[in-house]
């Protein structure tokens, strides 16, 4: 069978998604039909139901149960995370596809059954679906798998490809995010070269910032509030810490990413809690905060400046102290050497495919993507939705997506997959 040229490739492709979109759709609504919210982190049945539907489309999958007592230090019930394999000749390059089945809760204010998966017509964008999960990210689910079925049926038509395709599907990027694709790399069950997580269509994502969570407890003596100077105020010493704390959140605003999308660092004092009744002195304080990172700054130097900010501001507060406690450390996303791989036929194609320009970017939160990239593995996002997360209202109610936009950047995926595993792939 003769090998397929570049413009026969893509119309190929294209007509057998076109056909396709019906069960891609079907797909698509049955993984928002079955309850992933994280937390309570109780996500083994929607991987079974994601399993059984990938092998009714004849993909290889292999599920990997999270033990027990890791699932638990995550503050999950339960997470199976599956890998589909996909040869294409021998050698090349071996890509992945990761995103994740888990979603937030509903929440309030849902005008529409967030489990319904139910699709309007909307006039100016056509059909829209609506559910918890449609958009972050079960959508880019069903794209990545019918991508990866579009190179099968294009290479049974004579399509010829060098390489591996992985899709990568896991269930706690709503947690802490350390048993998805951290795990299943660091126990080496996959080893990508490069890789492709869940994002959105109107732009290829390069880099995202990081977050540092950290609980902070400050202690002191508690007193009757008659003398008070018998004790030792842990509230008024919080205080102190909080009003540094502040000071320095405004000298973060002029600090300035050089990635478009991403602006400046932040930091949010989310929880506090303390002291024993009105009319005694506080003995005990606890406050959470969260810093959020730019691309061009590490966690370790965040969190060393922290702790030296609250360990100065305390220093004046007789017979108090502070602790400082780590929640959360997950690295800012920046492009590596080779990205450009990635993001040069997903561009390419997605300007075709949506008749816009696509920017290379960043975006000011975080995601599985860093665990890639803390392996060196070039990494970027896209995926399938609007151009904002504000858009698709993710992590909101009534979050949808557009049904076109799904087909169109599964388009993309495809194409770009092909041109990344073709026989002169190694050129690009």
């Amino acid at each position: 069978m003769a090998a397929l040229l570049p413009a026969e490739r893509a119309v190929a492709l294209g007509q057998y998604l076109d056909q396709q979109q019906e069960r891609q759709v079907d797909f698509l609504r049955e993984l928002v039909r079955v309850p992933s919210d994280n937390p309570p982190g109780n996500c083994a049945s929607h991987g079974q139901r994601l399993q059984s539907l990938l092998s009714t489309l004849d993909l290889p999958v292999e599920a990997f149960s999270v033990p027990a007592d890791e699932v638990r230090a995550n503050g999950m019930i339960s997470a199976t995370n599956l890998v589909v394999r996909q040869a294409f000749g021998a050698g090349g390059r071996v890509v992945a596809l990761n995103a994740h089945g888990d979603a937030v809760p509903p929440g309030l204010g849902w005008r529409r059954d967030p489990y319904a998966a139910r699709i309007e017509e909307d006039p100016e964008h056509g059909p829209v679906m609506y559910g918890r999960g449609v958009a972050v990210s079960k959508s880019d689910i069903a794209a990545y798998t019918w991508a990866l079925l579009a190179l099968k049926e294009a290479e049974r038509q004579g399509l010829r490809l060098r390489g591996r395709i992985e899709l990568h599907f896991t269930y706690d990027e709503e947690a802490r995010g350390e048993i998805g694709p951290k795990w299943l790399l660091a126990n080496d069950f996959v080893k990508p070269d490069l890789a492709i997580c869940a994002g959105f269509s109107y732009a290829v994502t390069t880099a995202h910032n990081g977050c540092l969570q950290i609980e902070v407890t400050v202690r002191g003596k508690q007193a009757h509030a008659a003398v008070p100077r018998s004790g030792a105020d842990a509230l008024e010493a919080a205080n102190r810490i909080l009003t540094a704390l502040y000071a320095y959140r405004d000298q973060l605003a002029q600090r300035h990413s050089a990635s478009p999308g991403i602006d400046t660092p932040s930091l949010t004092v989310g929880t506090i809690r303390g002291g024993i009744n009105t009319n005694v002195v506080p003995d005990l304080v606890v406050f959470r905060v969260d810093r959020r990172m730019i691309p061009e700054e590490a966690g370790q130097d965040v969190e060393g400046e922290l702790r030296r900010l609250i360990a100065e501001a305390i220093a004046p507060c007789a017979g108090t102290s502070a602790s400082v406690r780590r929640l959360l450390l997950a690295q800012p996303l920046a492009p590596l050497p080779g990205v450009e791989t990635l993001t040069e036929p997903l561009q390419r194609h997605a300007r075709a495919q949506f008749g816009t320009d696509i920017p290379v970017q960043g975006l000011p939160l975080f995601t599985d993507a860093r665990h890639y990239a803390a392996r060196g593995i070039p990494t970027v996002l896209y995926g399938a939705g609007p151009r904002t997360i504000l858009e698709a209202r993710g992590h909101n109610s009534d979050e949808n997506l557009r049904l076109n936009d799904l087909y169109r950047a599964t388009k993309v995926l495809a194409l770009s997959l092909a041109d990344m595993l073709g026989e002169d792939s190694s050129q690009m």
